[in-house]
């Protein structure tokens, strides 16, 4: 049997996915160490935190921002929280919605790591910029943004 090769796109992708664990890593070490906050939980925080006065998101809307199950987030903003970060209420005109917001020491601590996660993905931009193979991914971020 022989090995088939993979095609140009398949490596892009394995490229992708490697480049994608990297920077991830790099984020989630700094945002525990110097925040004590999960790079899932900076993504809950900021994801809720982004929503007007008024309007509130379905736990589903913020599973699928947050690319988690709906159980999944549901566990995570009960750990969120526990820790007096997200407060639910119910919905006055909806008694079975229950609406996610985050409370003033989630907001402070959003604040706060906000530009500690921008640092590690910048850092983890630049390292992987000067890797053959993962700078038109950078490049094309870049240009996105």
């Amino acid at each position: 049997m022989t090995a088939t090769m993979p095609t140009a796109l398949a490596q892009h992708w394995c490229a992708l996915s490697v480049l994608h664990e990297r920077i991830a890593g790099r984020i989630e070490r700094r945002l525990q160490d110097e925040h004590g906050l999960s790079a899932r939980e900076f993504s809950l925080l900021t994801v809720l935190n982004r929503q007007s006065d008024g309007r509130h998101l379905q736990m589903r809307q913020v599973a699928d921002a947050v690319a988690l199950s709906q159980s999944a987030t549901t566990r995570l903003v009960g750990r969120l929280e526990d820790r007096g970060l997200l407060e639910r209420t119910i919905c006055e005109s909806d008694r079975r919605g229950i609406y996610t917001d985050v409370t003033e020491s989630g907001a402070a601590l959003l604040e706060a790591a906000g530009p500690t996660h921008d640092r590690a993905l910048q850092e983890a931009l630049d390292e992987a910029e000067d890797d053959g193979e993962f700078a038109p991914l950078v490049e094309a971020l870049r240009n996105i943004a």
